[in-house]
């Protein structure tokens, strides 16, 4: 039996048997003589537990059919018998079975859902005719509608006062202070902005979740510092605010909502995203008569045929210095060779749920690993002097200046490309996803920051300040930041949004890459130990590509070290 593989993700086929089970309800409820259908809630039932794993038997099956026994019991025996359901056994140990969908009843259904989301687009004037596909169902966006400007009487200024932020020191933070200040006169100037860079950011996260002395309300985590401290109880729990708050979730991609998500618990509110992709020079491309680059090898091949070091031309430039720097690059070839610094078994949307957060399996030292770090070593050779000690900074001012014909960015950085008057590439740039290793699928990694609130606020005050991070995160906020120069909005209004897309080219390229399921979260997974995972592999990532210590070896020492470090934490033996 075969996974979902057409048009609609799996995230997009569970919201259409949702928009079903919602739209036959009232027709059941409020017509004389209605009746509910057992095969309509036979067939939804049997297929949404295929799509979230949840294993169904006989009697589960019979009960979701709202049928009597009898009646269920024949209509599943006949679906049995005419191919459309099949059992599958629960294991060698085990003679019981559990009923799933064939895969012809599972083909079909899938065609009748891309039908329904077909239509429901052309309703509601979203796309015409083949562009249907282009809709994401379970996006809240209706329309290109422009969305207003951003007003200060959106939220109560109750939500306001003596509000602390502790926040990363970067541009898009810093817009959102001034934005804030501007809107909020008086009542602004009382909230508290503090920002900091990445590594003391960390650390003044750790005492300002444990210190309640600290104040801070607001206190925004990098993506992958989530289990840590959602783990150690740092974090309150958003669920018992969430419903009553003005933030919609359908508005924002699924995997990237699902990043403040952990143990089934909402814990941080995606405040912006990046992507990590691959910038290339048009202009050079074409004079070359070369194609872009979609796997590693043609990405060394096109480097080396635009290696020019005479001219201080270089093929390639991308973040290898000591550290984190490396230990992020490392975890992004990795998953463009499909693999992950901890065995995940399903890399989808809910690739949370496919792992035990208490019984991790490392996957460092594996021949995806090794195909990440030989990458790398030839990386280097059509790099610009001084690559291992290239920050994201230096990184793309080489870019920006025409040093280097590609560069791997963040597209919160590569925005600049076309708007600082200094940049020498302007409107030369061609956005690309990142190649992979030959015949795996592409993905590109998702960065950026939650805000999340301390467990040791008060709950009447949690309501407060998550209504202001609803602000903070609205579409009209969003919207602002992306005209400002901040490209990449984890909001499907804003991606549709005329104005939005007009601001940059990067906006509509990422939402593409979103919509075909090719971006992910689990290159950095945020698992409690992640901390202690990326301090390792910047040590010996580092010493394999820049040092000489043989691949196989720093793989190998680097995962043993991690393991060391999970059993400290963990206390096993």
């Amino acid at each position: 039996m075969t996974r979902n593989t057409g048009k609609l993700s799996d995230h997009e086929l569970s919201r259409v048997i949702d928009f079903l089970r919602k739209i036959r309800q009232p027709f059941d409820a409020s017509i004389p003589g209605a009746k509910s259908d057992p095969y309509w809630n036979i067939v939804l039932e049997l297929v949404d537990s295929h799509i979230q794993q949840r294993v169904v038997d006989l009697s589960t099956l019979v009960e979701l059919s709202q049928a009597s026994w009898g009646t269920a019991n024949r209509l599943i025996t006949k679906l049995i018998e005419d191919g459309l359901i099949t059992r599958v056994p629960r294991g060698p140990k085990h003679k019981t079975t559990f009923l799933a969908p064939s895969d012809d009843l599972l083909g079909h259904f899938i065609d009748y859902a891309e039908q329904v989301k077909a239509q429901l687009a052309k309703t509601f004037g979203l796309r015409s005719g083949t562009e249907t596909e282009e809709y994401y169902f379970g996006g809240s966006y209706f329309a290109a509608h422009i969305i207003s400007p951003v007003q200060g009487i959106d939220i109560s200024s109750n939500a306001l006062r003596n509000l602390r932020f502790l926040l990363h020191d970067d541009n898009y933070f810093a817009s959102m202070r001034n934005m804030w200040s501007d809107f909020r006169n008086d009542i602004g100037r009382k909230s508290s902005f503090d920002l900091r860079h990445l590594p003391e950011l960390y650390a003044q996260a750790e005492v300002a979740l444990s210190d309640p002395s600290t104040a801070y309300d607001v206190v925004a985590v990098n993506m992958p510092w989530l289990g840590r401290f959602a783990d150690a109880g740092l974090l309150a729990s958003l669920e018992d605010v969430l419903p009553q708050a003005p933030i919609n979730p359908l508005d924002f991609h699924p995997s990237v909502w699902n990043t403040g998500r952990w143990n089934g618990q909402q814990y941080g509110i995606p405040i912006y995203c990046t992507v990590e992709i691959l910038t290339a020079r048009r202009d050079l491309f074409e004079a070359a008569g070369l194609s872009y680059p979609r796997s590693f090898d043609e990405t060394i091949a096109a480097a080396r045929a635009l290696h020019r070091p005479d001219r201080e031309q270089y093929g390639i430039s991308w973040n290898g210095a000591r550290g984190m720097t490396i230990a992020h690059a490392f975890m992004f070839f990795l998953a463009s060779s499909q693999g992950s610094v901890i065995d995940i078994p399903r890399k989808t949307e809910n690739w949370l749920d496919s792992f035990d957060a208490r019984n991790l399996k490392l996957r460092i030292n594996s021949d995806e690993g090794l195909a990440a770090l030989e990458f790398m070593r030839q990386l280097v050779e059509v790099s610009p002097p001084g690559i291992e000690s290239f920050d994201a900074d230096r990184n793309l001012a080489c870019f920006m200046s025409g040093n280097a014909a590609m560069s791997y960015a963040w597209t919160m950085r590569a925005a600049r490309l076309e708007h600082e008057l200094s940049s020498k590439v302007k409107r030369r740039v061609a956005y690309l996803p990142p190649p992979v290793l030959k015949g795996r699928q592409v993905t590109a990694p998702v960065g950026g920051f939650l805000l999340t609130i301390p467990t040791y606020v008060a709950p009447e005050r949690k309501r407060e300040i998550l209504n202001a991070i609803a602000w903070m995160a609205s579409p009209e906020a969003m919207k602002a930041h992306v005209r400002n120069g901040f490209p990449v909005a984890p909001r499907f209004s804003v991606c549709a949004d005329p104005e939005a897309l007009a601001s940059s080219p990067i906006v509509s390229f990422i939402d593409r890459m979103a919509r075909r399921n090719e971006l992910n979260t689990w290159s950095r997974p945020p698992v409690p130990e992640y901390v202690e995972i990326e301090r390792i592999l910047g040590v010996e990532i580092y010493a394999a590509v820049f040092e000489g210590k043989a691949p196989k070896r720093a793989l190998a020492d680097a995962e043993a070290a991690a393991y060391r470090c999970i059993r400290a934490r963990t206390g096993a033996l």
